[in-house]
């Protein structure tokens, strides 16, 4: 569970992405996207406990796809955050909307599997830490669960504080949030294509 935490707990463009989404809609909104990632966390997690070594050149192939893939799609969730419809529902109408909250969950899924560095981070950390010397199917499934665990729980503390500080802000705080969430998610799209283009160019 600490491992699920420690991975989670970095503000990157999924947790920017969270934050705008529990100020805008509420907590489940928060939730659900917190919720998309654990699962992403949880499969990655599984692949590097059941067989890191088999997946390395699988991954060193499909990366440069998988970061033209995330660079997009993260250009496109940018877009959105940066036009925010100004007639969405009230909040408690988006939080009982199951078409919102499973987008949200299939959003920050996608997300979160198109960044191949999880499953080298879930891999180095389960080597550092010794968690794959133990054999068995139950040991590599208990390492899972945990991770799924502390990676929601994370989202769950998160959206929870956000949820709690939006009765204390001023209006259109959220917009402005929505916003800036925007511009973070499009820098981190054109990062991730400016990266993959140069690591092109640099080919021999």
């Amino acid at each position: 569970m600490l491992l699920g935490l420690a991975v989670a707990a970095p503000l990157g463009p999924i947790g920017v992405l969270c934050i705008s989404r529990a100020l805008e809609r509420g907590f489940w909104a928060g939730v659900a996207g917190g919720l998309g990632t654990a699962l992403a966390d949880a499969i990655y997690a599984c692949l590097a406990a059941i067989g890191f070594s088999a997946l390395t050149t699988t991954l060193a192939t499909l990366a440069p796809w998988l970061k033209l893939a995330g660079g997009l799609f993260m250009l496109w969730l940018g877009w959105k955050s940066l036009r925010p419809n100004p007639h969405r529902p009230s909040t408690h109408a988006r939080t009982n909307d199951f078409r919102g909250l499973s987008g949200t969950i299939a959003s920050t899924f996608l997300l979160t599997l198109t960044n191949p560095v999880t499953i080298f981070s879930f891999a180095a950390l389960f080597a550092g830490l010794g968690l794959t010397d133990a054999p068995g199917t139950a040991n590599a499934l208990a390492v899972v669960a945990g991770v799924f665990l502390g990676s929601l729980l994370w989202w769950l503390l998160l959206s929870g504080g956000v949820a709690l500080a939006q009765r204390r802000l001023p209006e259109g705080f959220s917009l402005c949030v929505s916003r800036m969430s925007g511009v973070v998610l499009m820098g981190f799209g054109f990062y991730a294509l400016g990266s993959l283009l140069y690591t092109i160019i640099r080919q021999p």
